[in-house]
């Protein structure tokens, strides 16, 4: 299977794409990003499993963050009672298999951001048209990448208990060694260093993505940046053209599909603001923002409420006065 099989040139596609086609040529039956089935061709047959090792964790990761209770009450003890070595010590208890849950994240993050290099290193290397068709199941894999960072954010960010524990943490950690033996779940200072600047992200998992683009733009300077962020906004606009063509759509075999493919152009578009030397909201940007925004709409409130609601706050900082009038445009 390809990823794009289209009866159009290469050239009037990418016109398509960029909403520069006179004739406004319609997305053709054949044209399919396959996130479903797309199988690795045995030249990206070493990338791809040594992704996959890394991504197979990723729904480990997110069950474990979403089961994130926290240790609201014993810390609550503790400060109340300050005096209380027997608070201190329970809420320490409490604390320190939390925080060893969190380095896992943490860690999880540093692998993974590794690996986010690599699959760049092999889908920049082509125009994004020719990546796309050759790389297929890589390219799924950035954006199952781009699917977890966006729930692990979301979960982090409607969850601050995750940042009152480790601030916890931290205050207390060299105050309850004097009187309390060590704790399996402890982190170096190193470490915890480390951790504190990952969490103190409202989206950490976001900015480790734009992070690793960024580093490897920087490291990879005689590609062209264009190479790079017109990944994601063919990626983008692949997504939102699938899903609003009825035909597409009923090919997929799975029912959570749809969802998968909005979000997977929710975090391109997202990653294409922060890396994209003017952002995605420019108006001859190579994204079709509004028709973006509108198939957004268009889909059930509860399904799609969290994707508007991460494009109307990951956005960066300079495109977040442009978000209203697109939105505006998009009713």
């Amino acid at each position: 299977h390809y990823f794009i099989q289209s009866n159009l040139s290469m050239g009037n596609l990418l016109q398509l794409l960029k909403r520069e086609d006179p004739n406004n040529f319609k997305i053709p039956d054949n044209v399919f990003l396959d996130f479903e089935s797309a199988e690795p061709t045995p030249n990206d047959s070493e990338t791809y499993d040594r992704v996959d090792q890394v991504l197979s964790r990723r729904v480990e990761i997110l069950e474990g963050l979403r089961g994130y209770s926290g240790a609201t009450d014993p810390i609550r003890e503790a400060i109340k009672n300050t005096e209380c070595q027997k608070s201190q010590i329970t809420a320490w208890r409490a604390v320190c298999p939390l925080v060893g849950a969190l380095n896992k994240y943490y860690q999880y993050s540093i692998e993974l951001e590794k690996e986010v290099g690599i699959l760049l290193g092999v889908l920049c290397s082509e125009p994004p048209m020719e990546s796309l068709e050759n790389h297929q199941a890589l390219a799924k894999q950035f954006a199952l990448i781009l699917d977890f960072v966006l729930a692990f954010d979301d979960l982090k960010m409607t969850n601050p208990s995750i940042q009152n524990d480790f601030s916890f943490y931290r205050r207390m950690r060299n105050r309850v060694k004097a009187y309390s033996e060590p704790e399996d779940h402890e982190v170096s200072n190193e470490v915890a260093n480390r951790m504190s600047m990952f969490y103190a992200y409202p989206t950490p998992m976001l900015k480790m993505l734009s992070s690793s683009v960024t580093s490897f733009v920087e490291k990879n300077q005689a590609l062209p940046l264009e190479n790079t962020t017109d990944i994601f906004s063919t990626m983008a606009n692949l997504c939102r053209c699938m899903i609003e063509d009825p035909n597409i759509v009923a090919r997929f075999q799975k029912k959570d599909t749809v969802l998968f493919v909005l979000r997977v152009m929710v975090g391109a578009i997202i990653l294409y603001d922060h890396v994209h030397p003017v952002g995605a909201f420019y108006r001859r940007s190579n994204i079709d923002i509004k028709s973006s925004i509108k198939l957004l709409k268009d889909q059930p409130p509860a399904t799609v409420e969290t994707l508007l609601n991460a494009l109307r706050f990951l956005l960066s900082v300079p495109t977040l006065s442009k978000w209203a009038s697109y939105e505006q445009e998009a009713n």
